[in-house]
């Protein structure tokens, strides 16, 4: 059984660096064809990607989020990390760790609780 924990300060000042830690159990982030992903879900909007980090360390980010995320590994703790710099009260969200795989299908298949960040001064 795969499982997802983000971990991470809930509370960030405006232009700050937001910075969140998925820790992965059960399964390694290396193993192929698997693709780890940062979602989150504003208050009272729906979910929205912000970018994965693949099996073998490939980065992709949305296009609206592109210039202020970055997203690394660190393999050897299983683990991988979401900053998001220079945020604002609109970054305020749930923020949640999940995989899924292109090559498997299925979509998603396991998540992380998620983690309420709140960005206020």
């Amino acid at each position: 059984q795969v499982q997802l924990q983000e971990s991470g300060p809930g509370l960030v000042k405006p232009s700050q660096t937001l910075s969140l830690t998925c820790t992965v159990s059960g399964g390694s982030i290396s193993t192929n064809y698997y693709y780890w992903n940062w979602i989150r879900q504003p208050p009272g909007k729906g979910l929205e990607w912000m970018g994965v980090i693949t099996y073998s360390g490939s980065t992709y980010y949305s296009p609206s989020l592109k210039s202020r995320t970055s997203i690394f590994r660190d393999a050897s703790k299983n683990q991988f990390t979401l900053q998001l710099s220079s945020v604002t009260p609109e970054d305020t969200a749930v923020y949640y760790c999940a995989r899924d795989s292109p090559v498997v299908g299925g979509g998603y298949d396991y998540w992380g609780q998620g983690t309420q960040v709140t960005v206020q001064g």
